[in-house]
Protein backbone atom coordinates (compact mmCIF):
# COMPACT_ATOMS: atom_id res chain seq x y z
CA UNK A 1 0.00 0.00 0.00
CA UNK A 2 0.97 3.57 -0.93
CA UNK A 3 2.02 5.86 1.69
CA UNK A 4 0.41 8.75 2.18
CA UNK A 5 -2.48 6.79 0.56
CA UNK A 6 -3.75 9.15 -2.85
CA UNK A 7 -6.59 10.52 -1.56
CA UNK A 8 -5.13 11.70 1.36
CA UNK A 9 -2.08 13.79 -0.86
CA UNK A 10 -5.34 14.93 -2.80
CA UNK A 11 -6.89 15.91 0.55
CA UNK A 12 -4.09 18.07 1.68
CA UNK A 13 -3.38 19.61 -1.95
CA UNK A 14 -6.80 20.59 -2.17
CA UNK A 15 -7.11 21.88 1.64
CA UNK A 16 -3.87 23.88 1.18
CA UNK A 17 -5.23 25.38 -2.12
CA UNK A 18 -8.42 26.62 -0.24
CA UNK A 19 -6.45 28.51 2.68
CA UNK A 20 -4.65 30.51 -0.25
CA UNK A 21 -8.72 31.79 -0.77
CA UNK A 22 -8.84 32.71 2.99
CA UNK A 23 -7.85 36.83 2.96
CA UNK A 24 -4.19 36.82 3.16
CA UNK A 25 -1.66 38.54 1.40
CA UNK A 26 -0.23 35.52 -0.02
CA UNK A 27 -3.19 34.08 -1.37
CA UNK A 28 -1.78 34.20 -5.34
CA UNK A 29 0.41 31.56 -4.68
CA UNK A 30 -2.87 29.89 -5.40
CA UNK A 31 -1.45 28.15 -8.91
CA UNK A 32 1.05 25.93 -7.01
CA UNK A 33 -1.06 24.30 -5.19
CA UNK A 34 -3.30 23.61 -7.93
CA UNK A 35 -0.51 22.43 -10.07
CA UNK A 36 0.02 19.88 -7.63
CA UNK A 37 -3.49 18.68 -7.35
CA UNK A 38 -4.16 18.41 -11.21
CA UNK A 39 -0.99 16.90 -11.66
CA UNK A 40 -1.63 14.48 -8.88
CA UNK A 41 -5.35 14.14 -10.06
CA UNK A 42 -4.61 13.18 -13.72
CA UNK A 43 -1.61 10.90 -12.83
CA UNK A 44 -3.95 7.92 -11.69
CA UNK A 45 -4.77 5.08 -13.75
CA UNK A 46 -8.34 5.20 -14.59
CA UNK A 47 -10.52 8.47 -15.51
CA UNK A 48 -12.44 6.80 -12.52
CA UNK A 49 -10.05 7.03 -9.82
CA UNK A 50 -8.82 10.92 -11.41
CA UNK A 51 -12.85 11.61 -10.61
CA UNK A 52 -11.92 10.30 -6.37
CA UNK A 53 -8.42 12.37 -6.59
CA UNK A 54 -10.35 15.13 -8.15
CA UNK A 55 -13.51 14.79 -5.30
CA UNK A 56 -11.29 14.45 -2.12
CA UNK A 57 -8.87 17.42 -3.57
CA UNK A 58 -12.06 19.39 -4.59
CA UNK A 59 -13.80 18.96 -1.08
CA UNK A 60 -11.15 19.36 0.83
CA UNK A 61 -10.84 23.09 -1.00
CA UNK A 62 -14.45 23.86 -0.08
CA UNK A 63 -13.99 22.50 3.51
CA UNK A 64 -10.66 25.06 4.41
CA UNK A 65 -12.69 27.79 2.27
CA UNK A 66 -15.98 27.45 3.67
CA UNK A 67 -14.99 26.29 7.58
CA UNK A 68 -17.22 28.71 9.10
CA UNK A 69 -20.34 26.92 8.06
CA UNK A 70 -19.98 24.75 10.70
CA UNK A 71 -20.05 27.03 13.25
CA UNK A 72 -22.93 29.27 11.65
CA UNK A 73 -25.11 25.87 11.42
CA UNK A 74 -24.26 24.67 14.91
CA UNK A 75 -25.50 27.90 16.64
CA UNK A 76 -28.71 28.73 14.37
CA UNK A 77 -29.35 24.90 15.06
CA UNK A 78 -28.35 25.49 18.78
CA UNK A 79 -26.47 22.16 18.60
CA UNK A 80 -22.59 21.77 17.94
CA UNK A 81 -23.14 18.13 15.84
CA UNK A 82 -25.40 19.74 13.42
CA UNK A 83 -22.20 21.53 12.19
CA UNK A 84 -21.48 18.51 10.68
CA UNK A 85 -24.29 19.66 7.93
CA UNK A 86 -21.55 21.70 5.79
CA UNK A 87 -20.11 18.32 4.92
CA UNK A 88 -22.81 17.80 2.63
CA UNK A 89 -21.78 20.81 0.79
CA UNK A 90 -18.48 20.04 0.77
CA UNK A 91 -19.34 16.65 -0.57
CA UNK A 92 -21.68 17.84 -3.12
CA UNK A 93 -19.24 20.70 -4.50
CA UNK A 94 -16.75 17.76 -4.82
CA UNK A 95 -18.59 15.68 -6.36
CA UNK A 96 -19.63 18.04 -9.49
CA UNK A 97 -15.46 18.47 -9.51
CA UNK A 98 -15.33 14.33 -9.69
CA UNK A 99 -18.17 14.40 -12.17
CA UNK A 100 -16.05 17.02 -14.49
CA UNK A 101 -12.58 15.31 -14.10
CA UNK A 102 -14.36 12.19 -15.09
CA UNK A 103 -15.78 13.02 -18.15
CA UNK A 104 -13.02 15.49 -19.79
CA UNK A 105 -9.99 12.82 -18.74
CA UNK A 106 -11.81 10.31 -21.04
CA UNK A 107 -10.47 12.18 -23.73
CA UNK A 108 -7.15 11.90 -23.17
CA UNK A 109 -4.95 8.86 -21.12
CA UNK A 110 -1.92 11.36 -21.09
CA UNK A 111 -0.96 13.02 -18.17
CA UNK A 112 0.08 15.97 -19.29
CA UNK A 113 -3.06 16.72 -21.60
CA UNK A 114 -5.20 15.33 -18.54
CA UNK A 115 -3.70 18.25 -16.80
CA UNK A 116 -5.00 20.82 -18.98
CA UNK A 117 -8.20 19.36 -19.20
CA UNK A 118 -8.55 19.68 -15.72
CA UNK A 119 -7.60 23.55 -15.46
CA UNK A 120 -10.17 24.23 -17.85
CA UNK A 121 -12.73 22.36 -16.62
CA UNK A 122 -12.01 23.67 -13.04
CA UNK A 123 -12.87 27.40 -14.51
CA UNK A 124 -16.16 25.68 -16.56
CA UNK A 125 -17.71 24.16 -13.36
CA UNK A 126 -16.98 27.39 -11.65
CA UNK A 127 -18.51 29.34 -14.35
CA UNK A 128 -21.33 26.82 -13.95
CA UNK A 129 -21.86 27.47 -10.34
CA UNK A 130 -23.04 30.89 -10.78
CA UNK A 131 -26.01 29.80 -12.23
CA UNK A 132 -29.34 27.82 -11.24
CA UNK A 133 -31.71 28.51 -8.58
CA UNK A 134 -28.57 26.66 -6.23
CA UNK A 135 -26.13 28.78 -7.47
CA UNK A 136 -23.34 29.14 -4.90
CA UNK A 137 -20.36 30.31 -6.49
CA UNK A 138 -18.43 31.61 -2.78
CA UNK A 139 -15.10 30.17 -3.65
CA UNK A 140 -13.93 31.62 -7.18
CA UNK A 141 -9.73 31.13 -8.17
CA UNK A 142 -9.81 34.70 -8.84
CA UNK A 143 -10.40 36.20 -6.10
CA UNK A 144 -6.54 34.96 -4.82
CA UNK A 145 -5.46 37.74 -7.04
CA UNK A 146 -6.51 40.70 -4.85
CA UNK A 147 -3.66 41.10 -2.91
CA UNK A 148 -1.66 41.53 -6.77
CA UNK A 149 -2.13 44.51 -9.66
CA UNK A 150 -3.16 41.57 -11.73
CA UNK A 151 -6.95 41.86 -10.50
CA UNK A 152 -7.22 44.90 -11.85
CA UNK A 153 -7.94 42.72 -15.48
CA UNK A 154 -11.44 42.23 -14.01
CA UNK A 155 -12.50 45.04 -15.74
CA UNK A 156 -11.90 43.36 -18.70
CA UNK A 157 -13.30 39.66 -17.80
CA UNK A 158 -14.42 39.64 -14.35
CA UNK A 159 -13.32 37.42 -11.17
CA UNK A 160 -13.11 34.84 -14.05
CA UNK A 161 -10.35 36.04 -16.32
CA UNK A 162 -8.36 36.01 -12.91
CA UNK A 163 -9.57 32.22 -12.61
CA UNK A 164 -8.21 31.49 -15.91
CA UNK A 165 -5.26 33.11 -15.17
CA UNK A 166 -4.32 31.28 -12.07
CA UNK A 167 -5.90 27.42 -13.56
CA UNK A 168 -3.72 28.19 -16.98
CA UNK A 169 -0.74 29.06 -14.40
CA UNK A 170 -1.03 25.84 -13.05
CA UNK A 171 -0.82 23.98 -16.13
CA UNK A 172 1.58 25.66 -17.67
CA UNK A 173 4.03 24.79 -14.73
CA UNK A 174 2.83 21.32 -15.19
CA UNK A 175 3.79 21.52 -18.54
CA UNK A 176 7.25 22.96 -17.64
CA UNK A 177 7.92 19.92 -15.25
CA UNK A 178 7.67 17.65 -18.49
CA UNK A 179 10.09 19.80 -20.37
CA UNK A 180 7.41 21.71 -22.14
CA UNK A 181 8.62 25.56 -22.02
CA UNK A 182 6.45 26.97 -23.65
CA UNK A 183 2.92 27.44 -22.06
CA UNK A 184 4.93 28.63 -19.15
CA UNK A 185 6.56 31.25 -21.52
CA UNK A 186 3.51 32.41 -22.71
CA UNK A 187 2.06 32.67 -19.14
CA UNK A 188 4.87 34.85 -17.94
CA UNK A 189 3.98 37.15 -20.76
CA UNK A 190 0.45 36.72 -19.54
CA UNK A 191 1.41 37.60 -16.18
CA UNK A 192 4.08 40.65 -17.17
CA UNK A 193 0.90 42.34 -19.08
CA UNK A 194 -1.83 41.84 -16.53
CA UNK A 195 0.91 43.19 -13.59
CA UNK A 196 1.77 46.24 -16.36
CA UNK A 197 -2.14 46.68 -17.04
CA UNK A 198 -3.11 46.86 -12.93
CA UNK A 199 0.15 49.08 -11.97
CA UNK A 200 -1.15 51.74 -15.28
CA UNK A 201 -5.01 51.85 -14.07
CA UNK A 202 -5.49 55.32 -11.99
CA UNK A 203 -8.55 56.21 -10.11
CA UNK A 204 -11.06 58.09 -12.34
CA UNK A 205 -12.17 61.51 -11.78
CA UNK A 206 -15.82 62.29 -11.04
CA UNK A 207 -18.23 64.49 -9.37
CA UNK A 208 -17.60 63.79 -5.11
CA UNK A 209 -21.47 62.33 -3.72
CA UNK A 210 -21.69 62.26 0.45
CA UNK A 211 -23.26 59.74 2.69
CA UNK A 212 -23.28 57.93 5.77
CA UNK A 213 -22.92 53.98 6.30
CA UNK A 214 -23.92 52.37 9.46
CA UNK A 215 -21.90 49.30 11.14
CA UNK A 216 -24.30 47.80 14.09
CA UNK A 217 -23.92 44.38 16.10
CA UNK A 218 -27.37 43.67 16.22
CA UNK A 219 -27.83 39.85 17.28
CA UNK A 220 -29.26 38.40 13.80
CA UNK A 221 -30.20 35.04 15.12
CA UNK A 222 -32.37 37.25 17.90
CA UNK A 223 -33.60 39.31 15.62
CA UNK A 224 -34.77 36.01 13.07
CA UNK A 225 -36.59 34.15 16.49
CA UNK A 226 -37.99 37.84 17.11
CA UNK A 227 -36.61 37.95 20.35
CA UNK A 228 -35.73 42.05 19.00
CA UNK A 229 -38.64 44.28 18.67
CA UNK A 230 -38.24 46.08 15.19
CA UNK A 231 -38.83 49.14 17.71
CA UNK A 232 -35.71 48.38 19.80
CA UNK A 233 -33.52 47.44 16.70
CA UNK A 234 -34.68 50.87 14.62
CA UNK A 235 -33.40 53.42 18.19
CA UNK A 236 -30.46 51.79 17.39
CA UNK A 237 -30.15 52.87 14.25
CA UNK A 238 -31.84 56.20 14.38
CA UNK A 239 -29.62 56.97 17.29
CA UNK A 240 -26.23 56.39 14.79
CA UNK A 241 -27.82 58.68 12.30
CA UNK A 242 -27.70 61.30 14.59
CA UNK A 243 -24.59 61.88 13.81
CA UNK A 244 -24.98 62.52 10.24
CA UNK A 245 -23.76 65.89 8.50
CA UNK A 246 -25.01 68.38 6.05
CA UNK A 247 -25.24 66.72 2.49
CA UNK A 248 -25.44 63.05 3.49
CA UNK A 249 -27.12 60.04 2.45
CA UNK A 250 -27.96 58.11 5.21
CA UNK A 251 -27.53 54.18 3.75
CA UNK A 252 -28.89 51.67 5.84
CA UNK A 253 -28.09 47.98 5.72
CA UNK A 254 -30.46 44.54 4.81
CA UNK A 255 -33.25 44.34 6.47
CA UNK A 256 -32.48 47.56 8.70
CA UNK A 257 -36.36 48.57 9.23
CA UNK A 258 -38.46 45.71 9.71
CA UNK A 259 -41.83 46.68 8.29
CA UNK A 260 -42.36 48.94 5.43
CA UNK A 261 -44.45 51.31 8.18
CA UNK A 262 -41.54 52.42 9.52
CA UNK A 263 -40.48 54.15 6.53
CA UNK A 264 -42.03 57.20 7.50
CA UNK A 265 -39.99 57.92 10.25
CA UNK A 266 -37.14 57.60 9.10
CA UNK A 267 -34.79 60.74 9.83
CA UNK A 268 -33.70 61.64 6.36
CA UNK A 269 -34.34 60.79 2.66
CA UNK A 270 -31.86 57.92 1.96
CA UNK A 271 -31.16 54.36 0.84
CA UNK A 272 -33.08 51.77 3.34
CA UNK A 273 -33.19 47.99 3.90
CA UNK A 274 -36.69 46.87 4.49
CA UNK A 275 -38.13 43.42 5.39
CA UNK A 276 -41.57 42.66 5.63
CA UNK A 277 -44.01 39.99 8.08
CA UNK A 278 -46.23 38.13 7.69
CA UNK A 279 -45.43 38.83 3.73
CA UNK A 280 -41.53 37.90 3.34
CA UNK A 281 -39.97 40.76 1.36
CA UNK A 282 -36.20 41.83 1.41
CA UNK A 283 -35.45 45.10 -0.73
CA UNK A 284 -33.30 48.64 -0.62
CA UNK A 285 -35.66 51.28 -1.26
CA UNK A 286 -34.85 54.99 -2.14
CA UNK A 287 -36.93 57.04 -0.18
CA UNK A 288 -37.41 60.76 -0.33
CA UNK A 289 -38.44 62.04 3.00
CA UNK A 290 -42.59 61.63 1.77
CA UNK A 291 -42.26 58.44 -0.87
CA UNK A 292 -40.59 55.76 -1.81
CA UNK A 293 -38.91 57.06 -5.72
CA UNK A 294 -37.52 53.64 -6.56
CA UNK A 295 -37.25 50.03 -4.99
CA UNK A 296 -35.41 46.43 -5.58
CA UNK A 297 -36.11 42.96 -4.55
CA UNK A 298 -33.12 41.24 -3.20
CA UNK A 299 -31.63 39.42 -6.70
CA UNK A 300 -30.82 36.17 -5.37
CA UNK A 301 -32.24 35.13 -2.45
CA UNK A 302 -30.07 32.80 -0.02
CA UNK A 303 -30.79 28.70 -1.13
CA UNK A 304 -31.79 27.43 2.12
CA UNK A 305 -31.51 30.51 4.01
CA UNK A 306 -34.10 33.01 1.89
CA UNK A 307 -35.41 30.36 -0.83
CA UNK A 308 -36.36 26.84 0.28
CA UNK A 309 -36.34 24.28 -2.93
CA UNK A 310 -39.44 22.19 -2.94
CA UNK A 311 -40.78 23.85 0.04
CA UNK A 312 -44.42 22.36 -0.46
CA UNK A 313 -43.16 18.96 -1.54
CA UNK A 314 -40.78 18.75 1.04
CA UNK A 315 -43.22 20.52 4.03
CA UNK A 316 -42.17 18.08 6.78
CA UNK A 317 -38.50 18.39 6.40
CA UNK A 318 -38.43 22.17 6.26
CA UNK A 319 -41.32 22.43 9.48
CA UNK A 320 -39.13 20.53 11.24
CA UNK A 321 -36.38 22.43 10.54
CA UNK A 322 -38.61 25.42 11.43
CA UNK A 323 -39.41 24.57 14.74
CA UNK A 324 -35.73 23.42 15.97
CA UNK A 325 -34.09 26.69 14.58
CA UNK A 326 -37.24 28.98 15.70
CA UNK A 327 -37.42 30.92 12.43
CA UNK A 328 -39.98 31.36 9.75
CA UNK A 329 -38.47 29.46 6.64
CA UNK A 330 -40.57 31.16 4.27
CA UNK A 331 -38.96 32.00 0.77
CA UNK A 332 -38.38 35.66 -0.31
CA UNK A 333 -38.94 36.68 -3.57
CA UNK A 334 -36.46 37.34 -6.43
CA UNK A 335 -36.93 40.50 -8.01
CA UNK A 336 -38.20 40.36 -11.41
CA UNK A 337 -36.43 43.81 -12.41
CA UNK A 338 -33.53 45.08 -11.17
CA UNK A 339 -32.45 49.27 -12.25
CA UNK A 340 -30.62 51.45 -9.83
CA UNK A 341 -32.42 53.38 -7.46
CA UNK A 342 -33.13 57.26 -7.92
CA UNK A 343 -32.64 59.66 -5.42
CA UNK A 344 -32.27 63.65 -5.90
CA UNK A 345 -30.91 62.79 -9.44
CA UNK A 346 -28.04 60.43 -8.48
CA UNK A 347 -28.61 56.30 -9.50
CA UNK A 348 -27.43 54.45 -6.70
CA UNK A 349 -27.18 50.64 -8.00
CA UNK A 350 -28.45 49.31 -4.45
CA UNK A 351 -28.02 45.38 -4.27
CA UNK A 352 -28.52 43.26 -1.36
CA UNK A 353 -26.27 40.99 0.54
CA UNK A 354 -25.78 37.75 -1.25
CA UNK A 355 -25.75 39.67 -4.24
CA UNK A 356 -22.40 40.76 -4.22
CA UNK A 357 -21.24 37.18 -4.71
CA UNK A 358 -22.91 37.73 -8.29
CA UNK A 359 -21.07 39.91 -10.95
CA UNK A 360 -24.00 39.89 -13.20
CA UNK A 361 -25.57 41.59 -10.38
CA UNK A 362 -23.64 44.94 -10.27
CA UNK A 363 -23.09 44.73 -13.85
CA UNK A 364 -27.10 44.64 -14.71
CA UNK A 365 -27.41 47.60 -12.44
CA UNK A 366 -24.07 49.99 -14.17
CA UNK A 367 -25.51 49.50 -17.42
CA UNK A 368 -28.61 50.34 -16.14
CA UNK A 369 -26.62 53.54 -15.67
CA UNK A 370 -26.24 53.24 -11.60
CA UNK A 371 -23.12 55.88 -10.77
CA UNK A 372 -22.38 53.93 -7.37
CA UNK A 373 -22.70 51.09 -6.18
CA UNK A 374 -24.48 50.25 -2.59
CA UNK A 375 -24.19 46.89 -0.76
CA UNK A 376 -26.39 46.69 2.20
CA UNK A 377 -26.01 43.82 3.84
CA UNK A 378 -26.14 41.53 7.23
CA UNK A 379 -22.88 40.05 7.73
CA UNK A 380 -24.68 38.54 11.35
CA UNK A 381 -25.06 35.24 9.77
CA UNK A 382 -21.18 34.85 9.18
CA UNK A 383 -18.44 34.30 11.29
CA UNK A 384 -14.91 34.98 10.99
CA UNK A 385 -13.47 34.46 7.42
CA UNK A 386 -17.08 34.45 5.87
CA UNK A 387 -17.09 38.72 6.05
CA UNK A 388 -13.59 39.13 5.20
CA UNK A 389 -14.57 37.42 2.31
CA UNK A 390 -17.84 38.88 1.71
CA UNK A 391 -15.55 41.87 1.62
CA UNK A 392 -13.31 41.12 -0.46
CA UNK A 393 -16.23 40.20 -2.96
CA UNK A 394 -17.11 43.86 -3.09
CA UNK A 395 -13.55 45.35 -4.01
CA UNK A 396 -13.65 43.31 -7.10
CA UNK A 397 -17.03 44.11 -8.02
CA UNK A 398 -16.12 47.27 -7.82
CA UNK A 399 -13.01 46.54 -10.33
CA UNK A 400 -15.41 44.79 -12.88
CA UNK A 401 -17.54 47.88 -12.84
CA UNK A 402 -15.23 50.89 -12.10
CA UNK A 403 -17.76 52.30 -9.61
CA UNK A 404 -17.02 53.30 -5.80
CA UNK A 405 -18.95 50.79 -3.61
CA UNK A 406 -20.31 52.00 -0.37
CA UNK A 407 -21.25 48.74 2.30
CA UNK A 408 -23.52 49.33 5.11
CA UNK A 409 -23.36 46.29 7.69
CA UNK A 410 -24.71 44.83 10.59
CA UNK A 411 -21.29 43.28 11.97
CA UNK A 412 -18.83 42.50 8.72
CA UNK A 413 -17.06 45.27 7.44
CA UNK A 414 -18.40 48.94 6.93
CA UNK A 415 -16.65 50.27 4.16
CA UNK A 416 -15.65 52.61 1.14
CA UNK A 417 -14.25 51.08 -1.86
CA UNK A 418 -13.08 53.27 -4.86
CA UNK A 419 -12.84 51.86 -8.19
CA UNK A 420 -9.55 50.11 -8.60
CA UNK A 421 -11.21 48.08 -5.31
CA UNK A 422 -9.25 49.87 -2.64
CA UNK A 423 -10.75 50.39 0.47
CA UNK A 424 -10.81 54.33 1.09
CA UNK A 425 -12.23 54.19 4.67
CA UNK A 426 -13.82 51.15 6.90
CA UNK A 427 -15.03 49.90 9.49
CA UNK A 428 -14.77 46.28 11.16
CA UNK A 429 -15.29 46.64 14.78
CA UNK A 430 -17.72 47.80 16.97
CA UNK A 431 -21.09 50.11 16.47
CA UNK A 432 -20.18 53.27 14.49
CA UNK A 433 -20.72 54.94 11.07
CA UNK A 434 -18.49 56.46 8.00
CA UNK A 435 -18.97 59.97 6.56
CA UNK A 436 -18.35 58.33 3.08
CA UNK A 437 -16.54 60.48 0.47
CA UNK A 438 -16.67 58.78 -2.97
CA UNK A 439 -16.82 59.63 -6.95
CA UNK A 440 -19.82 59.10 -9.11
CA UNK A 441 -18.47 57.78 -12.38
CA UNK A 442 -20.38 56.34 -16.11
CA UNK A 443 -17.92 54.46 -16.61
CA UNK A 444 -18.57 51.51 -19.54
CA UNK A 445 -15.95 48.56 -18.62
CA UNK A 446 -15.07 45.83 -21.46
CA UNK A 447 -16.35 43.36 -18.51
CA UNK A 448 -19.73 45.49 -18.54
CA UNK A 449 -19.90 44.86 -22.25
CA UNK A 450 -19.47 41.49 -22.79
CA UNK A 451 -19.73 39.46 -19.30
CA UNK A 452 -17.87 36.42 -18.45
CA UNK A 453 -17.65 35.37 -21.89
CA UNK A 454 -13.76 35.76 -22.68
CA UNK A 455 -12.83 33.85 -19.38
CA UNK A 456 -15.40 30.69 -20.60
CA UNK A 457 -13.77 30.58 -24.33
CA UNK A 458 -10.45 30.61 -22.64
CA UNK A 459 -11.33 28.00 -20.71
CA UNK A 460 -12.75 25.76 -23.62
CA UNK A 461 -9.50 26.54 -25.53
CA UNK A 462 -7.46 24.67 -22.38
CA UNK A 463 -9.86 21.77 -22.38
CA UNK A 464 -8.98 21.69 -26.33
CA UNK A 465 -5.32 22.11 -25.78
CA UNK A 466 -5.84 19.21 -23.55
CA UNK A 467 -7.57 17.03 -25.33
CA UNK A 468 -4.96 17.82 -28.63
CA UNK A 469 -1.79 17.30 -26.67
CA UNK A 470 0.47 15.31 -24.35
CA UNK A 471 -0.93 12.13 -25.08
CA UNK A 472 2.92 10.12 -25.16
CA UNK A 473 3.34 11.81 -22.06
CA UNK A 474 2.71 9.84 -18.52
Amino acid sequence: MRFPPAFLTAALLGALLGLCGLPQDWSFVSALPLAALLLHAARADTPRQVGGRMWWGAAAYFAAQLWWLAPFLAKIFGFAPMGALALLLFALEGAFMAAMAWLLTRLNPGTLGRVWLLAGGWVLVEALRFLGPLAFPWPTLGYTLLPTPMIQVADLGGVMLGSVLVAATAAALVSFWHDRRAPLILMSVAWIAAISYGVTRTPAPGPVGQALLLRTEIDSFGRASRKLTPQEQFEVQLRLTAARRPGEVPIWFEGALQSPALLPLAPAGGIYGVSGYPTPTNRAVAWDGARITSQNDKARPVPGGEYYPLRRPLAPVWDAIERAVNISLESVPAATDLRPLDLNGTLYGAYICYDSVFPWVARQLTREGAQVLVNISNDGWFVAAGTQQHEQMGRVRAIESRRWVLRSVNEGTAAVIDDLGRSRQSLSRGEGVIHARYRLLNIQTPYQRVGDWPAVLLAIGMIGYGAARGRRLT
